[in-house]
């Protein structure tokens, strides 16, 4: 098959969509497909030719006002014409916005999936609206970014959720093609295998704390939606009750914020991202527990590696990151409430030392095979018909 991800969050300077890029492109080849990502950017890459491999083709965009690494789909034409230079046996979306809308409006034959990599009403709508009002009245609210997503499912395909959290949610708002199929984590890197009591010192000491300490590990982007200020807040508030050190590894357009959540608090460190994958895999073995903010992940990445690694996590009840305290070790707390979240610290730091079991984790190979014999079961089973509109 040839497969066009239409991949409006792609940036070669970006984070976790350029990591599961790069392995879907080397799970493609391996499975003997051809996998285009095309993306929005600076200029025209060279194009492959039928047959010819895969790679990433990207079409002339603006530039995104809040982060200028990313571009986005401004031209439909543009795009479609692409489309049909580029003759597609499935195309994917992997954002649910205009690129979306642009290709449920092309006239090609392919079938088409829209994968949610992302949750723009729990990223933004309900973070913001939470404490005036209830997510059904917010749905309410925001009625017509629902009907919005109704018809994205009466033009695709299928609708491929990474987590049950987004699925449920998604059904019960009237989508009807939604199916769940978790990310998994990069074969053969994190591990329990890795954990360092040296490394977990010297983590400890750069926390100013003893080796007796809790250390508590902290990773992704420093965006609002993360809420590491109030993540800060709640391992600050854990730390009066017993001694708790705090690694932070990230960067983004939130570091001043968390600068200042930190303050002058000599337990909590942030670090740059550490982008040497083995470095990172013995970090996440070495620590006691992952903590994490952010109640609007559609997956949850760090989730699935710490539970690779062996790592305990305290994770926010509600999206993706919730599906990880499922048949793992780990505490769950009220989104964005940090005296909870200081509770649930508390709670996972006096079961620590209990016997974990063996960690189970799909791999991204194990997903990105599903998701190739999903496209495949699309293109056998034939075109089915679209409603448009």
């Amino acid at each position: 098959m040839r497969i066009v991800d239409v991949c409006a969050f792609y940036s070669p300077q970006g984070g976790g969509v350029k990591t599961y890029v790069e392995r879907k492109l080397r799970a493609g080849a391996a499975a003997g497909h051809e996998i285009i990502i095309l993306a929005p950017g600076m200029g025209s890459d060279t194009l492959p030719r039928h047959g010819e491999g895969s790679g990433v083709v990207s079409l002339p965009a603006p530039r995104f006002p809040l982060d200028r690494r990313y571009g986005y789909f401004d031209d439909e034409a543009a795009l479609h014409a692409m489309l049909d230079r580029l003759q597609p046996d499935v195309v994917e979306v992997s954002s649910p916005w205009t690129s979306a809308s642009m290709v449920a409006n092309w006239k090609g034959s392919a079938p088409r999936v829209l994968v949610m990599h992302a949750d723009p009403l729990a990223s933004y709508a309900y973070r913001w609206f939470r404490p005036l009002a209830s997510r059904q009245t917010i749905d309410q609210v925001f009625g017509r970014f629902w009907r919005h997503l109704r018809n994205l499912d009466r033009n695709f395909d299928l609708v491929v959720s990474a987590s049950d959290s987004l699925t449920d949610r998604m059904t019960a708002g009237g989508l009807e093609k939604v199916v769940t199929l978790p990310m998994g984590v990069e074969p053969g890197i994190f591990s329990p295998a890795h954990r360092d009591p040296a490394l977990r010192a010297r983590l400890l000491e750069l926390c100013g704390l003893p080796e007796e300490a809790t250390l508590l590990l902290g990773a992704g982007r420093l965006a609002p939606e993360k809420r590491w200020p109030m993540v800060i807040d709640a391992v600050t508030a854990a730390a009066y009750h017993r001694p708790i050190g705090m690694v932070l590894l990230g960067d983004g357009r939130d570091r001043a914020r968390v600068v200042r959540a930190i303050g002058h608090n000599p337990h909590i460190r942030l670090l740059a991202p550490v982008t040497d994958r083995p470095a990172l895999a013995s970090i996440f073995a070495s620590a006691d527990a992952l903590v994490h903010g952010c109640e609007s992940e559609t997956f949850c990445m760090v989730g699935a590696e710490a539970r690779a690694s062996g790592l305990p996590v305290i994770m926010p009840n509600l999206g993706g990151a919730s599906d990880h305290l499922r048949g793992w070790v780990g505490e769950g707390y009220e989104p964005g409430d940090r005296s909870d979240l200081a509770a649930a610290i508390l709670r996972l730091a006096d079961r620590l030392g209990e016997p974990l079991p063996e960690p189970r984790v799909a791999t991204m190979d194990q997903h990105f095979e599903r998701l190739f014999g999903m496209f495949e079961g699309l293109t056998h089973a034939g075109q089915p018909q679209r409603v448009r509109g």
